[in-house]
């Protein structure tokens, strides 16, 4: 439920999950510090850090969820059909402004399924707005932390009192994930009854405390599970093994980017891979969509014929206006431009970003830096320029509005203050179907873990009646 959206029965979830933390806080004043701890032991740890030092879940609403979801499905959709569509288009291919090495890998024979089995949607939700920032096509991660944490504060004492009030729904995240998975490796031709799964990415990556999770949700549903690095798979010409198991399915975690830069690493999984020996989620042609650049091919002007009036609703309503950096004509609200003008006179509206990066890297806010920092940014981001050499393509997007929250915090000495925070809303989507959220908070503009963000659960909640709130009528 969005902040300033108060139910038709006068009740606000914000105020009355506050109305009852504040008592509990004085009258057990470790509860923040055993909170912590709980975390801890459940593995909700980035690194050295906690997901979670907040003490208040994100709340929407059934008719925010609806909304939500029929923009999210549909920018899924159009993600899939694109991928498919460049394939066989090159003029909207290089659109997406691949690299060689990327274009080598999406072309591989990848067999039937999706793209993106598991997908994930960066978006900024209002009581009047609803818009996105990026579409995470290739391998999103924190469903596994996503759901432990929303088991945890199911569990809390205040969540008791607050059910009393308001019907809440939570998102079982790791069966739905799993179903997918199994479902793209069903489509690909996979005929075992128990697939033996792996869990693929860098020993090295803060992120492994979740695979853990996983494959211990994952093995209670009865899907044997191996976690390994690229560097201990083995590929004999007919099988891909890790640790000496025979692998049917790969849940890749493991990013095109790496692979592209290490590839004498990645051999024996690019080999399976395009030996087609193994199903491999998300396979790389997840990574046309989930490019930056994926929306500037659908928000430019000269592309609208590829999609039906709904989806053009839809990109109009929620898809920032979105351009590569380039010195070319183009067009703004059905106008012609020139775009290294438009973006130089538009600066406090504008952000620049490159077109396949991740955690906030190279983002620059227009509103934030000064009009010569802002002009050595786009020289540097347009091609040839030293920040294109590094990243490849960059682009250019419209500011959104985002929003902010008073959310309660656990500070360092376990003191709990209430603070100021951006919420980033960011839906999950397994074969092109909303399953739930991650739902970031910072005190910076960029929303990420990686910038030193915090994560908290979010839950769909609807007033009881009054009538069964008072205790009546509970029949």
């Amino acid at each position: 439920m969005t902040a300033s959206d108060t139910s038709a029965s006068g009740q606000d979830p914000i105020e009355s999950w506050n109305q009852l933390l504040r008592p509990l806080l004085k009258e057990s004043p470790d509860f923040p510090k055993n909170f912590l701890k709980e975390l801890q032991d459940a593995k909700l740890t980035f690194g050295n850090r906690v997901h979670c030092p907040f003490l208040r879940p994100f709340f929407l609403s059934p008719q925010d969820e609806a909304r939500v979801r029929h923009a999210t499905e549909t920018l899924a959709r159009l993600g899939e059909r694109l991928a498919t569509a460049a394939l066989e288009d090159q003029s909207l291919f290089a659109q997406f402004h691949l690299r060689p090495e990327e274009e080598g890998l999406v072309r591989l024979p990848a067999g039937n399924g999706p793209a993106s089995t598991a997908s994930r949607v960066d978006a900024f939700l209002l009581p009047e707005s609803l818009k996105f920032t990026e579409y995470n096509g290739e391998s999103p991660a924190g469903s596994g932390y996503t759901e432990t944490l929303s088991e945890i504060f199911r569990r809390l004492p205040v969540m008791k009192e607050f059910a009393e009030q308001f019907d809440i729904h939570s998102y079982p995240l790791s069966a739905r994930l799993l179903d997918a998975l199994v479902g793209t490796y069903r489509d690909w031709g996979g005929t075992e009854k128990q697939p033996h799964m792996l869990i693929v990415d860098w020993k090295e990556v803060p992120t492994w405390s979740e695979f853990e999770i996983l494959k211990e949700r994952f093995e209670a549903l009865r899907i044997p599970v191996v976690l390994a690095d690229p560097r201990e798979l083995d590929w004999d010409g007919k099988t891909l093994s890790a640790k000496g198991k025979k692998i049917d399915l790969v849940y890749r975690r493991v990013l095109i980017n790496d692979i592209v830069a290490r590839p004498k690493e990645c051999a024996a999984l690019v080999k399976a891979y395009e030996a087609q020996a193994v199903c491999v989620a998300n396979n790389f042609r997840c990574k046309i969509p989930h490019v930056k650049a994926f929306f500037a091919v659908l928000t430019e002007q000269k592309n609208a014929s590829l999609f039906s009036p709904d989806e053009l609703d839809v990109i109009r309503q929620h898809v920032p206006w979105t351009r590569v950096v380039e010195d070319v004509k183009s067009d703004y609200q059905g106008q012609p431009i020139d775009l290294l003008h438009h973006i130089r006179i538009n600066r406090k509206d504008l952000v620049l970003k490159p077109s396949d990066e991740y955690g906030g890297t190279g983002v620059t806010l227009g509103w934030e830096v000064a009009a010569g920092d802002w002009e050595n940014a786009i020289q540097s981001a347009l091609p040839g320029g030293t920040s294109a050499k590094e990243h490849g393509c960059w682009i250019v997007q419209e500011k959104i509005a985002m929003r902010r929250g008073e959310f309660p915090y656990i500070g360092a000495d376990g003191k709990v203050e209430f603070r100021d925070m951006l919420v980033d809303l960011a839906p999950y989507m397994f074969r092109g179907k909303l399953t739930g959220f991650l739902t970031r908070l910072s005190a910076s503009s960029l929303a990420n873990v990686t910038s030193g963000g915090g994560q908290i659960p979010a839950f769909r909640v609807h007033p009881k009646q009054a009538e069964k709130v008072a205790g009546l009528g509970n029949s």
